[in-house]
């Protein structure tokens, strides 16, 4: 499909640069590389993601069919892609809540973990990880209750911290994540393939890093709870100060012979959207895929670069398209009583401070989405920024101040029409930024 123009179809332009960056983390697209060969036993698949349905389909496509394979994928509810004709369904793929998890997630992750007792040397374990995975797959520690980890998630997510404490978090007050579900596979060996959307690809925190060592610590985990001021039950308090909730570390011999594989990054989705916007005939700029902290400031910085480049040409000559990613966070703020609650995610009020920090100006077009087609807990995947866009909303008696107030990023961008509601892409790398200067 030919690239729309940019000069004369700005908004459908960044639309065919976020469906590149998509279709470079498709599953399908990059799992038959990293595939092992079938083992002298069976063959189980445990996995859980935004991305999971996607990624066991590819697997069912590319594994022989003479070959043993079963197991079990959970993924975000109606984030199973359509399943292609012919294709025999081998793995069993259920879905659950994210991101606050809920009773299916909690029983998906013990059917997982008791598919992983009984294993074998001769056994392969092939565990597909993506993001989203760790609310949708809750197995509290004892003395933790599916509500009381309901309430933790939720006040992590509305706190802003970022995803590596957050994992640190989940990590720790749990009975599969941070390297446990490896130690429940043991002896059989345990190949990972891991969709990233975490900064630096990490693959510890991908997902909190089921079958992966854990570096952090119970002291770490409860210093970031203090830090935000998350309450936790005095026995989980206790127990996280005395180490007992501790998870296995880097060295240990569980971990011997195991592997993981990153099959999609973030950096690999902006580089394809980069080369679709160089083979349109613009410079492509990627500032980095590892941006982090608070949205609305991260499009402030975003528009103060955007309009260096319309004003005077540097850092970059125009027209040209600056890319990024990462994962920033929201801080929700406390509202008035009777106030209705904002509803948004990263992604628009990325774009609610990228406008006000522009001011209109001319020439400067913008979408920030999610890639995984889902922008917090709403449907679109994100919004996009234009010129007009403070213009239209005043006439409309909109002030952009009162929406970011409120975190109302949705409700701002949906008035306007400027919502991108792509539908769920079965892929997860993140955040996906392009700041289109003409």
């Amino acid at each position: 499909m030919p690239a729309p123009n940019p000069a004369t179809q700005p908004r459908q332009f960044l639309e065919f640069l976020f469906n590149a960056a998509v279709s470079r983390a498709l599953p399908l697209h990059n799992t038959a590389a990293c595939l092992p060969r079938p083992p002298p036993g069976r063959t189980l698949v445990l996995g859980a993601g935004k991305a999971g349905g996607a990624m066991a389909q590819a697997v069912e496509a590319l594994w022989p069919a003479d070959a043993p394979l079963s197991g079990l994928v959970v993924t975000r509810y109606h984030h199973v892609p359509p399943r292609p004709d012919g294709l025999a369904q081998r793995i069993d793929i259920v879905e659950a809540a994210h991101p606050v998890p809920d009773a299916a997630g909690l029983a998906a992750a013990r059917r997982i973990l008791a598919l992983a007792q009984g294993l074998t040397k001769d056994d392969l374990v092939l565990c597909l990880i993506s993001g989203g995975g760790p609310p949708l797959r809750p197995l509290p520690a004892d003395g933790l209750s599916l509500q009381e980890k309901q309430g933790i998630n939720q006040a992590l997510l509305g706190s802003g911290a970022n995803i590596a404490e957050m994992n640190c978090v989940r990590k720790h007050l749990s009975r599969i994540k941070g390297g446990r579900l490896a130690a429940a596979c043991a002896p059989a060996r345990v190949v990972t393939l891991a969709i990233s959307d975490v900064p630096g690809d990490d693959a510890s925190i991908i997902a909190s890093g089921p079958t992966v060592a854990d570096a952090s610590s119970c002291a770490d985990a409860l210093a970031i709870l203090q830090r935000y001021g998350i309450e936790v039950p005095g026995a989980i308090r206790d127990a996280l100060a005395q180490g007992t909730l501790e998870t296995p570390k880097p060295g240990d011999p569980l971990f011997g012979g195991h592997a993981v594989h990153l099959i999609a990054t973030p950096r690999q989705s902006l580089q394809a959207a980069a080369d679709a916007a160089r083979a349109a005939g613009l410079a492509a700029y990627i500032l980095s895929d590892e941006m982090e902290g608070e949205s609305r400031e991260v499009g402030k910085v975003h528009a103060a670069l955007a309009r260096a480049v319309a004003l005077t040409g540097e850092p970059f000559q125009k027209p040209c398209v600056i890319l990024s990613g990462g994962e920033t966070t929201v801080t929700l703020r406390k509202q008035p009583p009777g106030m209705p609650k904002g509803r948004g995610g990263r992604a628009g009020e990325f774009c609610l401070g990228l406008a006000l920090a522009l001011q209109g100006q001319a020439g400067v077009y913008a979408l920030a989405a999610d890639t995984d087609g889902i922008d917090g807990v709403e449907d679109n995947a994100g919004a996009f920024v234009t010129p007009d866009t403070l213009e239209r909303a005043l006439a409309a008696g909109m002030k952009l101040d009162a929406y970011l107030d409120r975190n109302d990023a949705y409700s701002y961008f949906d008035r306007l029409g400027d919502l991108l509601v792509s539908g769920p892409t079965y892929t997860n790398v993140n955040d996906f930024r392009a700041v289109l200067v003409l």
